[in-house]
């Protein structure tokens, strides 16, 4: 028998239960995980030496596969490297498994080395964690340590999604000699059954009745993958029942004739009679954060009668501040039912639906405008800018592949222009906690799942932060970076609070001279710099094409032409939608 026979039983465990990948943080106290892990015949490891970019490598592979990865690190400080990506994953619900090894609580605050308060380090941004037993003599720890690890896996995909912890303390010796037998399980697996979505008879009658009476009505998606099912029935019911749907880039809501994208646009510049004019009767949300810092203000300060929440679990968020009920259920088979259901009724009652009109044209006429000022905006190339350059680049993206955008002014920039439905790209942010750490790791993370094109658009001060992200030999080919280097943190001179300050300079921008090409060359990329519209439309003509190496295009702007530009646009919204 193996030393650590409960941490191969533990790994066996969670490859009985469709675990299947494991980043893994090199380290001595980790040891016994680290070979357990790594030689089992069924499970995928990766070696990253930075911990903190391990958990977000780990974050966008689950991400993509919306199952667990285990996330391995030895014990001491390490293990608080993990925090950034595991608060992250808990308010994006992505499932992680988060295995620390630990010295046994005998020699905590001894002078022992590596050796911190590691149990519940992670305070409340993990569903839950738990220890296993330093020492294995009694049935009863063995029991203890099986029963501990069904039901850690089990938590972390039960919505709603997240990260779980295990904290294992480890006795010396670490290592196994030539003469141990090295030997999975036997191990017991509990299933956890999942029962399917269902509200009683009553409930649904009286979400029916409250959907009727409501003359005005408006659907807002937040946050979520991209998802076919709910795509297809909320076009069904703007088209049929003439219901106007909106939602931001990160909700993975196409530009097209039947949803509205441009939310930050127009709200930024109606006047408080159109205003009214938008408020609906009810509001129906699903998904998670939205972007959109102008349709949160919209809806905080002009409430709905009734607001439903459609999500697969009872945590409740009210973001609007209007929330009236929360419905455990998902979004798709939920909008599908209550067309159906409503459907069918009137069809027995020969009624017909009694829908604004003029509430859906509204909102569409006002998106329809707000593109029409984004586009003519951003085609004047006498200035070369970072905002035209995104959009450039959003033209040019290849069909059916993945952008994961970095927090601060890129995904805002990405939102409000919006990306074409025929494009069928795929948005990821790291919105949880909206940090600018683990954007790049996040996205080689997904890379690493996916044969699709994965494009990483990042700034300049979050591509130097996580750069890390690219210290390992993971990076895989179906990878490009795009770095906008305005050398500083711009978003500071855009936003009004700080750009107003005389510590702008020193204090706010964070201004920086380096470029990413020793980065580059170090991980092996194929690099191209531009600082010409003429320069991007070269280097884009083969960015994205296939190769044998990723590739970072790193583009060179002058914070100070972004922010004259971008208070131009703001001017414009102002003069384009005053009085409407």
């Amino acid at each position: 028998m193996a030393i650590h026979q409960h941490v191969l039983n533990l790994v066996e465990l969670c490859v009985r239960k469709g675990l299947r990948q494991a980043i893994i943080s090199p380290g001595s106290r980790s040891a016994p995980l680290t070979l357990a892990l790594a030689r089992h015949p069924e499970m995928t490891t990766r070696a990253v030496a930075d911990e903190r970019s391990a958990g977000f490598i780990a974050l966008g592979m689950a991400q993509q596969l919306r199952q667990p990865v285990i996330v391995v690190c030895t014990s001491g400080s390490a293990v608080y490297n993990l925090a950034p990506a595991v608060a992250e994953a808990y308010f994006q619900e992505i499932p992680l498994l988060i295995l620390t090894a630990d010295r046994p609580k005998d020699w905590t605050h001894q002078q022992d080395g590596q050796t911190i308060y590691q149990t519940e380090i992670f305070g409340k941004h993990v569903k839950r964690s738990f220890e296993l037993p330093a020492d294995f003599i009694h049935a009863d720890a063995r029991w203890f340590a099986e029963r501990v690890t069904n039901e850690a896996v089990d938590l972390a995909r039960t919505e709603p999604r997240g990260p779980v912890h295990i904290n294992i303390p480890l006795r010396e010796p670490l290592y196994p000699t030539g003469e141990e037998t090295f030997q999975y399980g036997p191990v017991r697996v509990i299933e956890q059954v999942t029962a399917a979505p269902a509200l009683a008879p009553e409930t649904w009658h009286q979400i029916q009745q409250e959907w009727e009476t409501a003359e005005r009505k408006l659907i807002a998606i937040g946050q979520g993958p991209h998802d076919p099912a709910l795509l297809a029935i909320l076009k069904k019911m703007s088209d049929e029942w003439r219901i106007p749907v909106v939602g931001d880039a990160i909700s993975n809501l196409p530009r097209n004739d039947e949803f509205g994208t441009q939310l930050d646009v127009f709200l930024g510049g109606t006047d408080e009679e159109m205003n009214k004019e938008l408020v609906p009767d009810l509001l129906i949300t699903c998904g998670q954060s939205f972007l959109s810092k102008q349709f949160k203000l919209f809806l905080r300060n002009h409430q709905p009668r009734s607001h439903w929440q459609i999500q697969p679990h009872n945590r409740l968020a009210d973001p609007f501040q209007s929330l009236t009920r929360l419905i455990p259920y998902e979004p798709a088979a939920f909008f599908e039912k209550l067309f159906s259901d409503i459907d069918y009724q009137r069809f027995v009652s020969n009624d017909d639906d009694d829908s604004d009109d003029h509430f859906q044209e509204n909102w569409r006429a006002l998106d329809r405008k707000a593109t029409r000022l984004v586009s003519q905006f951003l085609k004047d190339d006498a200035v070369f800018h970072e905002w035209a350059v995104i959009q450039r680049i959003l033209d040019a993206l290849p069909v059916e592949s993945q952008l994961h955008v970095a927090n601060s002014m890129p995904v805002r920039y990405v939102n409000l222009s919006g990306l074409a439905e025929q494009q069928q790209v795929e948005v990821f942010a790291n919105r949880g906690t909206s940090g600018i750490d683990g954007c790049l790791s996040t996205a080689v993370g997904a890379a690493l799942t996916t044969d699709k094109v994965v494009t990483a658009l990042i700034g300049d001060v979050a591509f130097f932060y996580d750069r890390n992200a690219l210290w390992n030999s993971l990076v895989p080919p179906n990878l490009r970076i795009i770095v906008l280097n305005n050398h500083g943190g711009n978003i500071f001179r855009i936003i009004d609070g700080p750009s107003r300050q005389p510590e702008l300079d020193a204090y706010f921008e964070t201004a920086q001279p380096l470029s990413a090409e020793n980065t580059a060359k170090d991980a092996n990329l194929v690099y191209t710099n531009v600082f010409s519209y003429g320069e991007l439309k070269t280097a884009l003509a083969d960015f994205f094409t296939t190769g044998d190496s990723a590739k970072m295009l790193e583009i060179q702007t002058d914070r100070r032409v972004n922010a004259e530009q971008f208070q131009r646009y703001k001017q414009l919204v102002q003069d384009t939608f005053r009085g409407i």
